[in-house]
């Protein structure tokens, strides 16, 4: 029986060279990772939920010094449903429709004028003597600036309801909280 033949080893300077390069990147990777634990962290606060047929994504942007852009992206779970304008009355149009709302309250304040990124149409329903101001059919991105008042709890009130001229309407949704914390870290998303 023969003894199997031992592995080639490299020459010596090699293996040094091979472990002072291990060294170095070693070295090297927990630095950077030791850097990455102590770096400020400019991501924005997230959350989103889904309630009578709609995904509500909030997000908060640009946080600096107390203030930034709430951004609501309200989006049907279905091809061919609309959301109610922001501007609509909070009783529709003689009954008929809810404003897609954004409301901060608590330590929290809005601190300019709701933007929105779709066009107001206006659609008329069986029934309504007036039009109803409505977002085309698809998700529908509403911004506010906002600002804290003081460290502290606060809520981002959510109003809305999907429909479709065809299919009808989800059950509308009022004054759905959202929580939020401010303080010295900036702002987060809580749970509602």
């Amino acid at each position: 029986m023969t003894s199997p033949s031992p592995a080639p080893r490299l020459p010596r300077a090699a293996r040094t060279r091979l472990a002072w390069a291990a060294a170095a990147l070693l070295a090297a990777a927990s630095l950077t990772g030791c850097g990455q634990e102590s770096a400020p962290s400019d991501a924005a606060a997230v959350t989103e939920f889904n309630e009578n047929g709609v995904t509500v994504r909030l997000s908060v942007a640009d946080w600096k010094s107390d203030a930034g852009t709430l951004v609501a992206t309200f989006t049907p779970d279905e091809a061919g449903f609309h959301l109610y304008s922001t501007a609509l009355p909070a009783e529709g149009v003689e009954g008929v429709g809810r404003p897609t709302e954004v409301r901060p309250v608590g330590s929290v304040a809005a601190a300019g004028e709701m933007t929105v990124d779709k066009p107001v149409k206006s659609i008329t329903v069986p029934g309504v003597r007036a039009a109803v101001p409505v977002y085309p059919d698809g998700p529908v991105t509403v911004t506010l600036p906002i600002r804290a008042t003081a460290p502290g709890e606060a809520k981002v009130l959510i109003g809305y309801a999907s429909c479709s001229s065809t299919e009808g309407c989800t059950i509308p949704v009022a004054d759905r909280a959202v929580s939020l914390r401010t303080g010295e870290d900036g702002l987060s998303f809580g749970t509602s």
